[in-house]
């Protein structure tokens, strides 16, 4: 019985293995952009969060600040 099988390896199954190897590069850099794009995402949130909040204790302390409005008479009716 001899072996059919070389050991050098076909045209289409060196190219099915570049390709292969270059859709794992291109899948770890997309990755890693995804991943880039959230932390920006997040820090942005961060961000307006804090405007946010700020704005909100500024309109909360003036709205402190500002004199309560006088009362209402009533007539008492009887």
């Amino acid at each position: 019985m001899s072996d059919t099988k070389t050991t050098t390896p076909s045209p289409t199954s060196i190219e099915r293995a570049r390709r292969k190897a270059l859709e794992q590069q291109e899948g770890a850099q997309r990755m890693a952009e995804i991943e880039r794009e959230a932390v920006a995402t997040r820090k942005n949130m961060a961000r307006l969060r804090e405007l946010r909040l700020a704005r909100e204790a500024e309109q909360a302390a003036a709205a402190s600040d500002a004199a309560p409005a006088p009362k209402k008479r009533t007539r008492k009716t009887s």
